[in-house]
This record gives structure tokens, sequence and C-alpha cells, in this order.
């Protein structure tokens, strides 16, 4: 499965538990959270004011 900005952060960390670590570096914290869960990477950006693209760049290598 291709890592996209519309993948829900649940999805995420289904197909790619490794991801997590990226995640966490970031600044996302409550990736444990029942609402991270559903959110998409995108919307999960926003809420933390981390640049999509960036991070899209890190999820994908």
């Amino acid at each position: 499965m291709e890592i996209n900005k519309d993948m829900t952060i649940g999805e995420l960390l289904r197909v790619a538990p490794e991801k997590a670590e990226i995640l966490l570096n970031a600044g996302m914290h409550c990736l444990g959270c029942p609402a991270s869960q559903a959110e998409t990477i995108e919307e999960a950006c926003e809420v933390h004011d981390i640049d999509v693209e960036e991070l899209m760049k890190q999820l994908k290598e």
C-alpha cells in the first residue's frame, strides 16, 4: 500500500508500524488516542502545525 496524506493515522500504523517513530519525532504524541486513529495524515499535520509535504517525504523514505 502506498502511503499518502489521505490515509488515516490508524491505517498508516497498521500497514507500517515502524513509521510511528517518524510521527512521534514530528510532534504527534497522541498516536494511541482514538481520535487520531480516524484523522488523516493531512488533518493531523494541520492540527499539529506540521508541514505535510515534509512529513510525507520522511514517511516515504
